[in-house]
């Protein structure tokens, strides 16, 4: 029953630089793992970056060393940092959180996500 809000998305020229935040609200996110996925018109949504409940994270190749994913769960955020933005990061990206209960069974919870545009 998390509720996430994307924002920071933009225009930006290749080369650029932009941080995109992910505000949670409705329940603590220390107890979920949590990540970013794109999706670029008429293609399928990938995944960006993934960052666990114990702080691991893992990058697609596309974007290892350019893109950096934090959280800070006092504050209930989750960020991606991006740089040396190409026009192939162009995307509407999206927040994403995974509940795993005691039980063994997860919910997963989505935002309504945030355009990036990579363009001169």
């Amino acid at each position: 029953q998390v509720q996430l809000i994307e924002s920071g998305g933009d225009l930006v020229q290749p080369g650029g630089s932009l941080r995109l935040s992910c505000a949670a609200s409705g329940s603590n996110i220390n107890t979920y793992n949590m990540g970013w996925y794109r999706q670029a018109p008429g293609k399928q949504r990938d995944m960006v970056a993934l960052i666990t409940r114990a702080g691991t994270t893992t990058y697609a190749d596309s974007v290892k060393g350019r893109f950096t994913i934090s959280r800070d769960n006092a504050l209930n955020m989750m960020y991606l940092q991006m740089n040396s933005l190409k026009p192939d990061d162009t995307a509407v990206y999206s927040c994403y959180a995974q509940q795993i209960l005691s039980s063994g069974v997860g919910n997963d919870y989505w935002g309504q996500g945030t355009q990036v545009t990579v363009s001169s």
